[in-house]
């Protein structure tokens, strides 16, 4: 716990220290208001691409988000259906069947990027390239657009004007996500993540036997699957393939990646509304989740296997199975920590190699709705949910109308709200229920009782919430997990996203009242815990049930049986 203790306060430091410079990189992008250095090629971008720049209301602004996520997924479905004829196809790869183009597609649409695929057998360089990589951005960029359309919401006074969709995707995509996605694939280069466009090589092994290492663009893919919360990997093996992720260096950086833009747009959000403390406020409830999931995991792991301790067989390494030796579980227990509490997805460790409630911890952060840190974009729209939630909850306690920033909480704000909470609930257990009495659900199953259910449980946990990691023990790739967890994923992403702009239209209509003496901090202390308790306490009610009969289950099971 030691060596775990000291990397996360150097992970913590450096993300502190990126919140302000990010916060305040993004703030031009989220008011609209760019640097004069950008404004000559701003205007020619939108020039070229068409766009007017003129402002849209939310119902405008969730149309567009529909219709280009809708283009999005079909031209990345056909991509990978005409793949055999298309070029930059070294390894001759044919089509992708159809329901495994279908799940793909609205996966990388919908910033989930859940992989029932191996990708380095399955796709070839021009669909990794125009296809997976090209959605990392524009998902990621859609994200981050919905989350500036709802900090517009809070700031402007009766307006209907959220911004321009297109215009806010441009600049994200071109200010942001690509400049910062050109560094760390450089950076990945120099620790030896591979990116070139040579064929597979084949050489003999010491055994005797052939092998076969691909090779491909990895480091400019894995750039953005990390910035943009995507976690799609170029090879199965995702971030624990040492072509992805080669060193102890490599690993801290990919961490760092995930977090560094939702941690910064907590910064925007403050200036953007107009008082910092609002954003930091935001922070330190994400931090306090983060950091105990973190050291919860670290400690479940850290005891090793129970059934190799009844047999005798100590580990002072702790639960190595299913961990890469280089990163051990410090390593790994915060990058699952990581990729979980962000809708990132990106594995270093075999999720499914966890002990019981070692692996019940990234299950449960992604059913908080990724909110701890969570997406680009979505983690703090997602979050800034549950404080409207929070300041309800306040207000029915002191026998008030409840305000936000000025804003009066009121039946319609309170009805969208109530529909962001739900809808993943509802796909994850629905969905669970399904796949669990339904005979194709079952074929699915290698492993029997409570962590069958744990790996059903969590593989519609990580769809709904667009997460995208796995348990392993589960055969998704197939008709019925393909379309019932591509289901999932698109309203698990656009069902949140439409009542979002819907409240973010109807604040920005509100007038902005005056501070009040009966008015509520919302930058201090008592707020961080009424926020932070809002969000367990809705996953604890919601899913503690299905819980206790995965890995709570389970878990006592095996010492019972010790």
């Amino acid at each position: 716990m030691i060596s775990f203790s000291l990397l996360m306060a150097l992970f913590m430091a450096l993300l502190t220290l990126s919140v302000r410079p990010m916060g305040a990189w993004m703030a031009p992008l989220a008011a609209g208001s760019l640097p004069s250095r950008w404004q000559a090629l701003d205007a020619w971008l939108l020039k070229l691409f068409g766009v007017d720049g003129r402002g849209m209301n939310w119902r405008e602004y969730a149309l567009a988000v529909l219709t280009f996520s809708l283009l999005g997924l079909l031209a990345l479905y056909a991509l990978q259906r005409l793949q055999g004829v298309l070029p930059l196809n070294p390894q001759q790869m044919g089509a992708v069947e159809a329901g495994s183009a279908f799940n793909t597609a609205v996966s990388f649409v919908t910033n989930t990027n859940w992989q029932g695929y191996a990708g380095e057998s399955t796709m070839s360089y021009l669909t990794q390239m125009l296809g997976l990589a090209v959605q990392n951005f524009l998902s990621a960029a859609t994200g981050i657009a919905v989350a500036f359309a709802l900090m517009r919401g809070f700031a402007r006074r009766e307006s209907a004007d959220l911004g321009n969709f297109w215009a806010d995707v441009l600049r994200v995509s071109v200010y942001l996500l690509l400049p910062l996605s050109c560094v760390l694939a450089l950076l990945l280069v120099s620790q030896g993540v591979l990116q070139n466009l040579s064929g597979y090589i084949s050489f003999t092994g010491l055994s005797g036997q052939v092998q076969t290492l691909a090779m491909g663009p990895v480091a400019s893919q894995e750039a953005i699957k990390m910035l943009g919360t995507n976690g799609g990997g170029f090879f199965n093996a995702n971030s624990a393939h040492p072509f992805e992720n080669p060193s102890d260096l490599s690993n801290l950086l990919q961490m760092l990646a995930i977090f560094l833009i939702p941690a910064g747009l907590t910064h925007t959000f403050g200036r953007m509304v107009g008082d910092k403390r609002q954003g930091w406020a935001i922070y330190l409830a994400m931090s306090v989740m983060f950091v105990a999931a973190a050291y919860a995991l670290a400690y479940f792991e850290l005891q090793g296997n129970p059934l190799l301790t009844a047999l005798g067989v100590e580990s002072v390494a702790g639960n190595m199975e299913g961990k890469e030796i280089r990163f051990g579980v410090v390593g790994s227990a915060l990058f699952a920590t990581i990729t979980t509490a962000a809708s990132c997805g990106a594995v270093n460790a075999m999720h499914d190699s966890f002990t019981a409630l070692g692996g019940m911890v990234p299950m449960w952060l992604m059913q908080l709705g990724e909110v701890v840190f969570g997406g680009v974009g979505s983690g703090l729209y997602g979050m800034l949910i549950f404080a409207v939630l929070a300041v309800f909850i306040a207000g029915l306690m002191v026998g008030r109308t409840p305000e936000y920033l000025g804003k009066k909480i009121e039946a319609f704000e309170m009805k969208m709200v109530a529909l962001v909470i739900l809808v993943t609930p509802l796909l994850v257990l629905l969905g669970t229920a399904v796949a669990v009495v339904a005979a194709p659900g079952l074929a699915g199953l290698a492993n029997p009782g409570a962590h069958g259910f744990s790996e059903v449980l969590y593989a519609f946990s990580s769809a709904a919430n667009n997460n995208g990691s796995a348990f392993a023990g589960l055969s998704a790739n197939t008709a019925f997990y393909n379309a019932l967890l591509g289901i999932a994923m698109w309203f698990g992403r656009f069902a949140i996203i439409v009542p979002v702009l819907a409240l973010a239209g109807s604040l920005a209509a509100k007038k902005t009242l005056p501070q009040t003496a009966g008015s509520m901090p919302t930058h201090g202390a008592l707020f961080v815990a009424l926020l932070v308790g809002s969000v367990l306490l809705v996953g604890a009610l919601t899913y503690l049930p299905a819980l206790a009969l995965g890995p709570i289950v389970e878990h006592l099971t095996i010492w019972s049986g010790r």
